[in-house]
């Protein structure tokens, strides 16, 4: 058996990627000199909101998901954000991999509002790995399953997932609406004569403030 150990050293947003996604640069450390021939390596990752302090404007942009920070003691709960995978080629002694995480925008998504609630500091995360090792054996190869217990913690920049979303969606957003309510949103539009959907909303908006004031 060989015990074999993985460390976050870092992530980056991948320019060339069609769709939104990160590289999380791995270390990856096996006992011993036995060579490994590969491991078909499976990563849950996680945010852990306690790790770290929020803003005023940061906690307003949360209340959908934890609710107002009186509550926090019992809403602030580890949440998964994504499941990723890669084959580690072989090596002896050390090597390092990257693991791709494809992401999200969608405003639906728990952990995309958790991430464009944030301004500024870290996106604690937690990542447990599991998947299976391949060792050159007597009898051809053999198998190891990876520790249960092998996780490793890292706090994003939350830098990086802004760089990431300005990349692919440089000053806008997008909102998954129901086709209905997209008919009707393109009716209105069409009957004020407005250019887009964008202006569509904003009337829409600006409508109803005034209604508030009155």
């Amino acid at each position: 058996m060989t015990d074999v150990t993985f460390a976050v050293l870092g992530i980056e947003s991948e320019p060339y990627a069609v769709t939104p996604r990160l590289n999380a640069r791995l270390g990856v450390v096996a006992v011993g000199e036995e060579p490994v021939h590969a491991i078909a390596l499976r990563a849950q990752v996680r945010i852990e909101p306690t790790r770290r302090a929020y803003s005023d404007d940061e906690a307003a942009g949360l209340l959908d998901l934890f609710g107002p920070r009186e509550r926090w003691s019992n809403t602030l709960h580890n949440f998964q954000w994504l499941q990723a995978s890669v084959m580690v080629q072989g090596f002896t002694g050390a090597t390092q991999v990257t693991l791709p995480l494809e992401c999200t925008y969608d405003f639906e998504v728990a952990a995309a509002k958790y991430l464009h609630a944030l301004r500024d500091g870290g996106v604690p995360l937690q990542f447990l790995f599991s998947g299976t090792v391949f060792h050159h054996g007597t009898r051809g190869f053999s198998v190891q399953q990876v520790s249960w217990d092998c996780e490793d913690r890292y706090d994003m920049p939350v830098s990086v997932w802004r760089e990431l979303i300005e990349q692919h969606y440089p000053s806008t957003g997008w909102l998954r609406l129901n086709h209905d309510t997209i008919e009707a949103l393109g009716a209105y539009r069409s009957a004020r004569g407005l250019l887009s959907f964008d202006e569509a909303v904003a009337s829409l908006l600006a409508a109803s403030s005034t209604e508030e004031i009155r």
